[in-house]
C-alpha cells in the first residue's frame, strides 16, 4: 500500500511547475473544497505572494500567472495534524535524536519550549508533506505537565520560518499515575489542581514573591510563569484523557477554574459527549483503532469521531492507529479520515475534522485550514477523494510554494527497484 501511493507524486511531480511564493499562481479547473463554504466545480484558485487571493468559478486569472491545471482533481486546503512530534524526534534515542521531552521538576516542565530545538532538516518532514499535510502542532511529552506546544508549517526554512504559533497550548496528560508521579488518580487531579492554583496565586502576588513574603511554592517560577496564560485562559491545557471518568474531572476541574482545556486521546469520549459539547471542549482523537491499548480506553470503539460530532462536539482527527502517526506515518492522517467516515462521520465533516477545525480550536483559522481570500496558500491537488488508498497528493504547495523534491522514502523505493537480479 506504501509502496504503490509513493511512487506516484514522484512521477507526477517530475514533471509539474515549480513555483515559488513570490510568484501569481492560478490553479484552475479543479473540484475546489473551500471547506468554509460549499465545493465549487471546475474552480478557480488564485495566490499571490504566499496567499490566497481569491476563490471561486469566476475568477479572473491576470496575465502572466503561473498556472496550474486542475482539471478532474480534487483541490482542498492543506491537511492540519494536531498531535506530532515532527522535527522534535529522529530514531527515538541518542544524544540529540530526541528533543520531546524535558526534565523538569517533579514531573512539572511548564516552562519547556522544544520548538527552540526543532530541526527544519528532518527527514520525517517530507514524507508527511506528501500526504498533505501542511501544518502540524509539536508537542513534548512525559510527566504531568511536559511543557508547551507549537503550530509549524511544513516549509523549508528555518524553525522561525516554519512557526506559525508558538506557544500553541499547554501539553499535560491525567491518564497515568507513574508519569505524574503520584500513586493513585485522585491524587494526580489533586496535584493539577494544587499547580494550577499556585500558578492562579503566583500571578496575583508577584511582588509578594519576589519580596520573599508569599508562602512557599513548590514549584519553580519559571513553570509558575509560564502556567499564567493557562490559569488566565488565554492559552489552552491540552490534556491526555482516555477514560470517560477522567474526562468528566477534567471538565470539572476546568469549569472550577475557569481554564480552557482540549481533550487529547479521548478513547472514550463518546460516553460524554453531550458534556463535551455543553463545555465546549474540542477533542482530538483517531479512528483507526479500537483495540484498548489499556485499562484506560476499554471503552474504545472506531465511531466516537462520529458520535462526537453527532453530539455537537468539536472534533479534530489525529492517529491513533498506533503505528508511529506522530512521526513516521504523520502522512496517514487522511485514513484516519477515511476510517472516520467508514464508521459514520460525514464526509464533509471528516474534511473539516483534518482542515479548518484543528485551526479554529487552536485560534490560527485566520492563517490556515480553509481556502479563503486572505489565508496562507497551504494548498493540495489530489489526484480524487483524498481520503482513498488509491489518491495521491499530485500538488502540494505550502505558503505559496511548491514542493517536488522526492522524499528519502521515495529515493530509497527507487533505489531498490533498480537493484540488478543476483545470479545463483
Amino acid at each position: 500500500m506504501t509502496r504503490a501511493r509513493l511512487t506516484v507524486p514522484v512521477l507526477l511531480l517530475a514533471a509539474a511547475p515549480v513555483v515559488t511564493a513570490a510568484q501569481t499562481i492560478a490553479i484552475t479547473g479543479g473540484k475546489v473544497f473551500p471547506v468554509s463554504g460549499p465545493p465549487i466545480e471546475r474552480g478557480t484558485v488564485l495566490i499571490r505572494d504566499g496567499r490566497i487571493t481569491a476563490v471561486g468559478a469566476d475568477v479572473t486569472v491576470p496575465a502572466g500567472a503561473t498556472r496550474i491545471d486542475a482539471a478532474g482533481k480534487w483541490v482542498t486546503p492543506g491537511l492540519v495534524d494536531l498531535n506530532t512530534e515532527l522535527g522534535l524526534v529522529e530514531v527515538g534515542f541518542g544524544a540529540g535524536a530526541n528533543e520531546a521531552s524535558a526534565k523538569g521538576q517533579d514531573a512539572v516542565a511548564a516552562s519547556f519550549r522544544p520548538w527552540v530545538a526543532l530541526n527544519p532538516g528532518s527527514v520525517l518532514i517530507p514524507p508527511a508533506r506528501e500526504g498533505g499535510v501542511t501544518t502540524v502542532a509539536v508537542w513534548p511529552v512525559g510527566g504531568l505537565i511536559a511543557g508547551q506546544g507549537a503550530l509549524v508549517d511544513l516549509l523549508d526554512g528555518s524553525m522561525t520560518d516554519m512557526l506559525l504559533a508558538a506557544p500553541a497550548g499547554m501539553a499535560g496528560q491525567v491518564s497515568s499515575d507513574e508519569d505524574a508521579g503520584v500513586g493513585a488518580r485522585g491524587e494526580l487531579f489533586g496535584r493539577l489542581r494544587d499547580l494550577l492554583e499556585n500558578a492562579r496565586e503566583y500571578g496575583r502576588r508577584k511582588a509578594d514573591y519576589d519580596r520573599g513574603q508569599m508562602r512557599p511554592v513548590p514549584y519553580r517560577r519559571e513553570d509558575l510563569e509560564a502556567l499564567l496564560p493557562v490559569v488566565g485562559g488565554k492559552l489552552p491545557l491540552v490534556l491526555v484523557a482516555d477514560r470517560a471518568a477522567d474526562i468528566e474531572a477534567s471538565l470539572a476541574l476546568a469549569a472550577d477554574l475557569n481554564i480552557r482545556i482540549v481533550i487529547a486521546g479521548g478513547a472514550e469520549a463518546w460516553q460524554v459527549a453531550d458534556k463535551l459539547a455543553a463545555a465546549k471542549v474540542p477533542v482530538l482523537t483517531g479512528a483507526m483503532n479500537n483495540i484498548p491499548q489499556s485499562f484506560n480506553a476499554l471503552g474504545s470503539r472506531q465511531e466516537n469521531a462520529a458520535l462526537l460530532r453527532k453530539a455537537g462536539v468539536t472534533v479534530a482527527l489525529i492517529g491513533n492507529g498506533g503505528g508511529d502517526e506522530e512521526l513516521f506515518n504523520v502522512r496517514n492522517l487522511r485514513y484516519e479520515a477515511g476510517n472516520a467516515v467508514a464508521y459514520g462521520m460525514s464526509w464533509d465533516d471528516a474534511l473539516r475534522a483534518v482542515t479548518l477545525s484543528p485551526a479554529e480550536a487552536f485560534g490560527v483559522a485566520d492563517r490556515v485550514g480553509a481556502l479563503a481570500p486572505g489565508l496562507e496558500a497551504n494548498v493540495v491537488i489530489w489526484s480524487g477523494d483524498p481520503f482513498e488508498f488509491a489518491t495521491a497528493a499530485v500538488h502540494v504547495l505550502v505558503r505559496g510554494r511548491e514542493f517536488t523534491a522526492p522524499s528519502r522514502q521515495d529515493l530509497l523505493i527507487q533505489r531498490y527497484r533498480m537493484l540488478p537480479l543476483r545470479r545463483r
